[in-house]
């Protein structure tokens, strides 16, 4: 969850951020109005209509069809492709935006004037100038949003919309050691503290790289 989700986010923002940036116009008001929309529902509601959505619908499919293939996937992965798929698809809005105004920074810049005027096609632009340039403070800033994903796969497990059993999740491990926590209560304290540490690690982990890469930054709260 900790990698997936991450890469799936970022690479649907940059590349949607990017292109907004980079043409502007028509196809940046398009993608900024669809990012509005998405930002309109609560992620997390519109996580746990998507699992109930999957999880009834292609589980009930016919073998040889398509929801029956990705019904198949999920079960390979425990679980969690839906997951996956559900918090890439609302997770995005963020790096689109960070990534449009990253774009539209550099395309500003000297040597991409210089790039458009010797006739370099606009597709080499983006990855061999633009790209380039942003994907360190995309990565920076993914980084600091991996607890989020983390914590909203424990709680689908916690409420039993998570990893299928027996595959192992903090969040169902908390459930299950909630309801005997008068007489047990290390069953549920034991996975929360790891659940937390693991948050902390990945916070600290995304400040290091925001020093790393801007050095401006160190020190600064």
């Amino acid at each position: 969850m900790a990698f997936v989700g991450p890469i799936v986010s970022v690479l649907l923002g940059m590349i949607l951020g990017t292109i907004a940036g980079f043409f502007g116009g028509r196809v940046d008001n398009l993608i900024m109005r669809l990012v509005d929309l998405m930002y309109a529902f609560p992620a997390l509601l519109l996580i746990i209509l998507m699992m109930a959505f999957f999880r009834s619908t292609f589980a009930q499919s016919s073998p040889g069809t398509f929801a029956y293939t990705v019904n198949k996937i999920d079960a390979a992965f425990g679980g969690m492709f839906f997951i996956f798929v559900g918090i890439g698809l609302t997770s995005w809005q963020n790096m689109a935006r960070l990534a449009r105004g990253q774009t539209l920074s550099i395309r500003a810049r000297e040597y991409v004037t210089a790039a458009e005027s010797i006739g370099m096609k606009q597709s080499m632009i983006i990855m061999r100038h633009v790209l380039p340039n942003i994907i360190g403070p995309l990565i920076v800033a993914e980084t600091l949003a991996i607890p989020s994903y983390i914590l909203t796969e424990a709680f689908l497990s916690f409420i039993g919309l998570g990893v299928n059993r027996p595959v192992p999740s903090w969040g169902s491990m908390i459930s299950e050691g909630a309801q005997g926590i008068k007489t047990y209560p290390n069953q549920a304290i034991f996975p929360a503290l790891a659940l937390a540490l693991i948050m902390f690690a990945f916070n600290f982990l995304g400040d290091g790289l925001r020093d790393a890469v801007d050095p401006r930054m160190r020190g600064v709260e």
